[in-house]
Order: C-alpha cells, then sequence, then structure tokens
C-alpha cells in the first residue's frame, strides 16, 4: 500500500470508528464518566456492569488480535510507565469529568446533539490542555523522579507471567459476574425512550471499535492531544513568539511505523498537522458527527441552553480541568480505560487509582452546587 493511500485508509478508519463511537454512546446514553459519577451520588452500579462486559470482550478480543497477528503492536505506542504523575493527574480528571458533566469524549458527542453545556466544556478542555504547556518542564521533572518503576509497562512484564494466563483469569472473573448479573436481569436497563439502544449493545460495539482501532491504526481511540493541537493553533494566532518558546509543543507523543497500511505516524500536541493528526482530527470530528446523527434522526437535536448559570461555571471549570489533567497524566479515560485496561497497562490501572477518588471529590462538589441552586 503506497502512502497516499494509507494515509487515506487511516482517516477513513478514524473518521468512521468515531462516528460509530459516537452515535451509539448518543443513543445509548454512554457515558464514561457517568459511571463513576451514578455510583456515588445515587449509588447506582448499572454502567459499571456495561464497563465490565466492555472490558471483558475488549480484553478476549484484543488477546485473540495479539496471538493471531491481527494486532501487530502489543504493548500499543504510548503506554508508559506508571508513577505519582498518573494518579494526580487521574485524581484530577476524575474531579474535572463530574464537573463537566461528561468525559472527553461524552462532550463531543452531547456537544454534536446540540448541548451548549457540553461546548463550554469543550471550551473549558482546549484551555487547559494548552495551559499545561507553561509548566511542563516541572511537571515532566516531578514526574519522571516519581515513578514507582521503571522498565514494565503491562502487568505481565511486571509480574514475568504469561499475558494470555493473566487474561484467562481476569476474563473467568468477569464472565462469572456478568453471567451472575444476567440471570438477575441487572443487563438490560428499562426505557420507554423511542430508538433507545440497550448499553449492553454499546458496551459491545464499543469493544469491537477499540479492536478495530488497535488492529488497523495501532492504538485504540485517544483524543485529548487534538486539544492541545486546538489550543496551541489559537494561541499562536494571538502569541506566536511565546506558542513558538513553549518546550511541550515542540514534543513528540508518537512515533511508529503503521506496517499495515505503510505510513509514519509521528507527531506531538504542537499546532502543526502531523501523524497525530492523522489519527485524532478525523476522529473527533466522527464522534461529534455520530452525536449529531443519532440526535437528528430521533428527532432531538437542538441548541438547548436553558440551564443555571453555575452549571456553565462547572461545566468550563471541569473542562480545564480535565484538560490540564489529560497533559499531567497523561491521557484521558478513554485511552485508559477502554485501551490500556483491556491489555492490563500499568498506567491504566495508576490512572484508575486516580480517578476512583477524583469522581468521588467531584460528586460532593457537584452535590454542594446543585443545592446552591435549589436554595435560591
Amino acid at each position: 500500500m503506497n502512502v497516499e493511500t494509507g494515509v487515506v485508509v487511516s482517516a477513513v478508519t478514524s473518521l468512521a470508528t468515531g462516528v460509530a463511537a459516537g452515535f451509539v454512546m448518543h443513543r445509548s446514553d454512554f457515558c464514561l464518566a457517568g459511571m463513576l459519577r451514578d455510583l456515588f451520588l445515587f449509588r447506582r452500579t448499572f454502567m459499571l456492569r456495561m464497563f465490565a462486559l466492555m472490558l471483558l470482550v475488549t480484553m478476549l478480543l484484543v488477546e485473540i488480535g495479539r496471538l493471531t497477528g491481527l494486532v501487530r503492536m502489543f504493548p500499543f505506542p504510548g503506554f508508559g510507565m506508571p508513577g505519582a504523575a498518573t494518579v494526580i493527574g487521574g485524581m484530577l480528571f476524575g474531579v474535572g469529568m463530574v464537573l463537566a458533566g461528561g468525559c472527553v469524549v461524552g462532550t463531543l458527542y452531547r456537544m454534536g446533539a446540540g448541548s451548549v453545556l457540553s461546548a463550554v466544556a469543550f471550551a473549558g478542555l482546549i484551555v487547559g490542555s494548552v495551559f499545561y504547556a507553561e509548566f511542563h518542564p516541572v511537571w515532566k521533572n516531578f514526574a519522571d523522579a516519581t515513578l514507582f518503576f521503571r522498565g514494565p509497562v503491562t502487568l505481565s512484564q511486571l509480574t514475568g507471567v504469561s499475558h494470555s494466563l493473566l487474561v484467562l483469569c481476569c476474563a473467568a472473573v468477569l464472565l462469572t459476574v456478568l453471567i451472575m448479573w444476567g440471570r438477575r436481569g441487572e443487563l438490560v436497563r428499562r426505557s420507554t425512550a423511542e430508538r433507545y439502544l440497550q448499553p449492553w449493545k454499546a458496551s459491545l460495539v464499543l469493544a469491537c471499535l477499540t479492536f478495530w482501532s488497535v488492529s488497523v491504526i495501532g492504538v485504540p481511540m485517544g483524543i485529548t492531544t487534538t486539544y492541545s493541537k486546538i489550543g496551541a493553533w489559537l494561541e499562536s494566532l494571538i502569541a506566536p513568539g511565546h506558542t513558538a518558546g513553549l518546550g511541550y509543543l515542540k514534543a513528540i507523543a508518537f512515533d511508529y511505523q503503521n506496517t499495515l497500511l505503510g505510513i509514519s505516524y509521528r507527531g506531538g500536541p504542537g499546532p502543526a498537522l502531523d501523524g497525530v493528526s492523522l489519527m485524532q482530527y478525523p476522529l473527533v470530528a466522527g464522534i461529534i458527527a455520530g452525536g449529531m446523527a443519532s440526535a437528528i434522526l430521533i428527532r432531538e437535536f437542538r441548541p438547548h441552553w436553558n440551564v443555571p448559570a453555575s452549571q456553565y461555571v462547572s461545566a468550563l471549570a471541569g473542562g480545564i480541568l480535565m484538560g490540564l489533567a489529560a497533559r499531567m497524566a497523561p491521557a484521558c479515560n478513554v485511552w485508559h480505560l477502554m485501551g490500556g485496561l483491556p491489555i492490563m497497562a500499568l498506567q491504566s490501572m495508576a490512572f484508575v487509582a486516580g480517578v476512583v477518588p477524583g469522581a468521588w471529590l467531584g460528586g460532593r462538589l457537584l452535590t454542594h452546587i446543585l443545592s446552591f441552586n435549589q436554595s435560591r
């Protein structure tokens, strides 16, 4: 495959993946942020069951792909070693996604469906992402000095236990509890909404999309570097000299060869159109378009902004925190929960160790905000 064809296939793959993800997530109200928010605010665990199903299927598909050669790079490029920076970044991200009312992908498909509140969170994500560049050298030194260990990226590499064996053990546990939930009827949500997609079906689709992404593109779905790139471009219009002097915007986040498509993905958080742009821009556009298409088909597409001003403040603050935290961790919940946990990436486990208490804290803050609105 020549380079031009490879670029087209890559862009179309990312776009189609994004459209499918945005469509099914909107149609099923599937939100990774909502899973933890519902747990801490309402003591509901339904969406966590959906995540367990998605994790099981993704884990098995990726392992089958690894063993058969369909997944060519393992561990996936972009995953690093865990440390305190990942935990802290995950905690801030957890706070931010609850305050914003959705994670980085939930913000996109809801914005596509007409949510002005999500558009405000989107703006916050851009602000937070580009602000990180101002203190990147200090944080990078801290992150390097507080790594838990150096070398291993996955649990298999750390323990020396076969990855296939670890997958089988985890799959057995997940399958057991899923069967138990299924027999109790706890995997289906009652809904009278028109054309509502059951979340368990969305879980299966998202697992397949992750497998499709790692098989063709080489990495799981990831979108947060896009926010840095957009922010850096906007900043370059206002203060080109300052932007050009920020070392972080010159960094290379990805640099790997896609042997299937015959192209190289090389690029970083700077404003230039590069390999990261090729991976992520079509994906982001697709998620927005997928959410919009779903809303239009069920006649729910309309701009809606009639919410208290304090919620806009919360959405903006949450977006800024998410954008900042996604660079500090690094990466977001989509990258770690949908891509890293299925391969037992240690960095993703550290991210989860931070995002769970962060979501709890975010829930407490959101409760105070809602109480304030009701008291007015």
